[in-house]
């Protein structure tokens, strides 16, 4: 597989800064961000005092251990604009994912914020071997979900011409790419697998086509899945990590000189690696849960954001900034599906609103022509069981099934069984999640937007 490169003369300063140069610049950003927060957001000023700390307690980056935490939590207890740190008249765009109840977590930008994030992101296609001119086709969702727009913006400030395909109609993915010919494609690596698979369903070889380099993220994807994209479609497959929370994609993205895992953007955030169950922060090298702090959003600043995401902190290699070892799993019982965060307690808040049905369920989750499937087990309450005709329980199933996707987001496949049919643990503790997909421990690449 041929490698692009990236001349040194094209990055960024920062991208070459010494470690000394690098520090300074993240500590004067950082001062800024904590009294940005603390001066703005009820929430930061509330729990920096019950803390007992305060912005100016902030000498070294070392001194961030100090401040508490952030959560999806506390996002959701101050839905919806509650953690926003402008007046929302100078809020441009407003961003939004699912949460564990159904509602979301909602994440604002101003002007100058959607810059940022177009910058970071044009650095990252910059880094994925993109430059000003390519044609880069964005099959990444386009709406409420940061993928396609961020990408978007992020092509266009790189001065790319962008081909906003959005997801879905694979015939048409294909169809686009022979007669557009881009040279770069950005979509989940599980989509392109089925992209791939539409090439051969033509009697084409994707191996031939216009594309040279993808860009993937929004779902975890292993180091095999990269080599079978690269051979079956003849390109350099790159990876790009983010989360709404902290901007979208582009908080991280690979080199195509070296691929050795996703190069943090640390001049806009801060990384630390914490123990997930005492919150102490660990050293460079060491695995525990990955912890980012915004240096300079201005709508939703956020503070010591606990991603969930174990993995631990590499040196520099291309560029002057650290990277993201591969995520080895999560601090959460959250699953990602097709690029969807799901909990169980999720699809046990939706269950319980149907009267019929007891809240015994598993999720069983495995993969089908590259692709995750869910499965939503449930047993009917004793009161209706054996009761019901099989027509009355398609229909039950069907309904949970729309109210999951109406309120989730995720497609999935329902069962209804008679009480008692789900197996019960002996220890007490129901076994909610039955993941068949292939193990990815120690070989996920990541990518949650």
């Amino acid at each position: 597989m041929p490698q692009s490169t990236n001349k040194s003369n094209d990055l960024e300063p920062i991208e070459k800064a010494s470690k000394d140069e690098l520090q300074a610049l993240q500590l004067q950003r950082m001062k800024w961000s904590l009294q940005h927060a603390y001066d703005n957001v009820p929430h930061y000023r509330a729990s920096f005092d019950a803390a007992g700390v305060h912005p100016r307690d902030l000498n070294t980056l070392a001194d961030l251990a100090k401040f508490p935490f952030t959560s999806k939590k506390e996002l959701r207890e101050n839905y919806p604009f509650g953690m926003f740190a402008v007046p929302r008249e100078r809020v441009a765009r407003i961003h939004a994912s699912s949460g564990t109840t159904g509602q979301p977590t909602v994440v604002g930008y101003t002007k100058n914020d959607i810059d940022t994030w177009a910058t970071v992101v044009a650095r990252s296609i910059r880094a994925a071997g993109g430059r000003a001119g390519d044609l880069i086709h964005i099959a990444y969702g386009y709406g409420l979900f940061t993928g396609g727009l961020g990408a978007h913006y992020g092509a266009e400030k790189l001065g790319c011409t962008v081909i906003p395909m959005s997801g879905g109609q694979t015939e048409k993915q294909v169809q686009l790419i022979n007669d557009f010919k881009p040279s770069i494609i950005m979509v989940t690596p599980s989509y392109m697998l089925n992209i791939i698979e539409e090439f051969s369903r033509q009697g084409l070889n994707a191996a031939d086509s216009s594309l040279k380099i993808g860009i993937f993220g929004a779902e975890p994807w292993t180091n095999a899945m990269r080599a079978e994209i690269e051979v079956r479609a003849g390109i350099d497959a790159v990876d790009l990590y983010g989360l709404s929370e902290v901007m979208g994609p582009g908080v991280a993205a690979e080199c195509i000189e070296s691929k050795d895992g996703p190069v943090i953007w640390e001049d806009h955030f801060y990384p630390e690696i914490i123990d997930p169950d005492t919150g102490e922060v660990l050293p460079d090298g060491a695995e525990g849960e990955l912890v980012f702090t915004s240096l300079s959003k201005e709508a939703l600043p956020i503070i010591r954001y606990r991603t969930r995401d174990l993995t631990r902190l590499l040196p520099p290699t291309s560029r002057s900034m650290r990277r993201i070892g591969k995520i080895t799993g999560r601090s959460d019982d959250m699953l990602i599906i097709r690029g969807v965060n799901v909990f169980p307690s999720q699809i046990e808040e939706v269950i319980l609103k149907q009267p019929q049905l007891a809240p015994q369920y598993q999720l069983l989750v495995s993969r089908e022509s590259h692709l995750d499937k869910l499965d939503v087990i449930v047993e009917l309450r004793p009161e209706v069981s054996g009761k019901l005709s099989e027509l009355e329980m398609d229909a039950i199933g069907a309904s949970l099934q729309h109210h999951i996707k109406a309120t989730i987001g995720v497609t999935t496949k329902v069962r209804i069984l008679d009480s008692n049919s789900i197996e019960r643990s002996a220890v007490g503790k129901a076994r909610r999640v039955i993941d068949k997909r292939p193990k990815i421990a120690h070989e996920v690449a990541t990518g949650v937007l």
